[in-house]
Formats: structure tokens, sequence, C-alpha cells
């Protein structure tokens, strides 16, 4: 449907009152559904393997790698969340309770939040590393980046809670239940507005410009000749690719959704008005958000271009399992070959075994 202009015209949807303007989004239900349904397979399968990698196969943990078990804690609860949402998007109806609702509300903004500030966690951990490598020995320790990530941990959750718990997403004057949507003009003015100026600017916008700085200032670094690190000299051509990927990720996932929900709120607080700008926001906001959601698959591709020990886990394990299979399809087709009766099956296995375990020894 069109947004058209009525004059002295009046529609109750849920709990808003839209004034002279006609307007529906209904699009946005069955692109949610199915966005959030492809992210949800998509991010449990990659954040399934980070689960393993970090748990199972990692051995040495560094300050970077902190940063990404906190980043992957909080994919982990945000993909788990979407099923109860993927349901609310199908129904068009909240199934599952108020407070079951707050905490997918919370687990959204905890995990949009907390990936930006962990990404840029990395970025600064990064930039000291290479620009600033024997000075940042002092800085750059574990227990420096554990109390990053407990600050991170209490700057997000003090803006996502108070938006998911202090809200009321339910309407009196409908049959269905809202969730995440249909909040009041009066909640706008009163409360999301500053609750949006407080996570724009400590969740997006000084975010953005420490890693854009950390990011330039790591690239001016490289392009003198006695660049070094305390490893020997920097590997350039994977530092550029590691920047590369990262810029990407938190340019696509999170700018277009951050800079439209600053229009969103001016909107919805009726400080921009007219019916064509209500109906470009509007229009933009679900897209933007369906974008922002795949922050979560994208965040695993960023833990194997940014760590080393990561990349040399994934190639270690995928080299046993090439040529444990190869060694599988060579016995059994010496197997086919031979007579059954003149190889024993006990000594079969065991040769197997033995030649498997040599193989990833």
């Amino acid at each position: 449907m069109d947004y058209n202009t009525h004059n002295n015209l009046s529609i109750l949807d849920g709990t808003e009152i839209y004034m002279n303007c006609s307007k529906s989004d209904d699009f946005k239900y069955p692109l949610y559904s199915s966005v959030f349904s492809l992210v949800f397979v998509v991010g449990l399968l990659f954040n399934m393997v980070a689960v393993y990698i970090f748990s199972c196969t990692l051995k040495q943990r560094n300050e970077t790698i902190t940063y990404m078990i906190n980043l992957m804690v909080s994919d982990c609860l945000f993909v788990l969340s979407l099923p109860f949402r993927i349901v609310y998007f199908i129904k068009r109806d909240w199934l599952f309770g108020s407070v079951l609702c707050k905490i997918s509300v919370a687990l959204f903004y905890t995990n949009m939040y907390s990936s930006i500030l962990f990404l840029t966690c990395i970025s600064v951990d990064r930039f000291l590393a290479i620009v600033y490598p024997f000075h940042s020995q002092i800085i750059r320790t574990k227990r420096s980046a554990k109390l990053a990530c407990c600050a991170v941990w209490v700057m997000v959750l003090s803006g996502s809670i108070p938006t998911g718990f202090l809200l009321d997403t339910t309407s009196p004057n409908s049959s269905s239940n809202y969730c995440f949507e249909n909040y009041s003009k009066k909640q706008w003015k009163s409360e999301l507005s500053k609750v949006v100026v407080f996570i724009e600017t400590v969740g997006f916008i000084i975010p953005l410009m420490l890693n854009v700085f950390c990011s330039v200032m790591v690239l001016r670094t490289l392009r003198k000749p006695q660049a070094i690190s305390r490893g020997g000299k920097i590997n350039k051509a994977k530092i550029l690719r590691m920047i590369i990927v990262h810029l990407f990720t938190f340019c696509f996932c999170f700018i277009p959704y951050n800079v439209n929900l600053i229009f969103y709120a001016l909107v919805r607080s009726n400080v921009l008005t007219g019916c064509y700008t209500e109906y470009v926001v509007r229009t933009i906001y679900p897209i933007a958000l369906c974008i922002a959601v795949t922050n979560c698959c994208f965040d695993p591709v960023i833990y194997y271009f940014t760590s080393e020990t990561i990349q040399s886990s994934i190639k270690h394990k995928s080299t046993i399992w090439q040529n444990g299979s190869k060694l599988f399809d060579r016995l059994q087709t010496d197997s086919i070959q031979s007579s059954p009766s003149t190889i024993p099956k006990s000594l079969t296995l065991m040769t197997l075994k033995s030649k498997v375990f040599e193989t990833s020894v």
C-alpha cells in the first residue's frame, strides 16, 4: 500500500496514532521471516564451529582470542533467540509471553552493539600491536582484555536492558501482542529517544571513528619500509586483507541500520514530519535491520582472518581429515582387490588406526 496523505485523518494501529498519513509496511513480515530463518541456519552452523574451535582446539588464549570468545557468546545467545522471533513474524502475534519478548529485544541490541564494541576492541588491539609494538606490551595483556570485555558488557547492557524491559510493547486496543515494534509516540519522546542517543553515541559513532582511525594508522605504518613487529617483519598482505574484511563487515552490517535509526527516531518523535519522509524511513528500516542481523554470520569469518592461531587450527584439522579420508579409500580399495579370507579383519582395523594416528601427529 502506498503512503497517501489525508486531511484530518487519524488511524489507530496498535499503540500508535498516525496523523495525516496512511501507511503500511507489512512487507517487512515476510522479509523478516525469510532473512531471519536464513541467518538462524547459517549463524548457528558457523558459531557452533567457532564454539568447537575455541573450546576444543585452541590451546593459546591471547588478547584477541579473549575478545572473540566474548563476541561469540553474544552471537550464540542472539542466534538461539531467533526461532521465537521467526514464529512472531509468521504469526504476527507474540505467543511466548511478555518476559520472553523483553529478553528477545534486549538480546538483539546486546548482540548488535557488543559486536560493534568487540570488533572495535580487536581493531584497537591490532593498532597497538602494529603501530606501537614495544610500548603496547604493557597494555596488551590478558587482564586488560578481560577488563575491556567487562566494560563492554556493562555499557551494552545499560542500553539494551532498558530498551527491552522498561518498555511496554503490548496493546490493550488490539487482540495481537506486539514485540519489538509499535512503541507509542509517548514512549519515543520520553524514553526511547534518550536510549537511541546513548546507544548511537557510545555504541556506534565513537566505535566507528575508532575503527577508521586505527585502520588508517595501521595502513600508514604498513607503508613504512622499516615496519616491524615483535615477531619480525609484518606480513603486509595478510594484515591488509584482515583490515578489509574487518571494515567491510563493520560498514556493511552496522552503518545502514544505525544511520537509519537516527532518522527513524526523529520521525517517531515528531522532530521530522511529512508523509514522504516517514515513508522513506519506515521502508528502509526493515531492510537495514535484516542487514544488521547478518553480523552473527560474518563474525566467524573475522575470527578466521584475524587470528593466525585459528587459521592454523582449521588447516591442521582439514589436513587430518583429508589424510584420513584418502587412507580409508586406499585401504578400502586394497581390501576389495585382496581376498577377504587372507586378511584378518582385526589386523585391517589395527593398521587403519595406526596409520590415521601417524598422519594426525
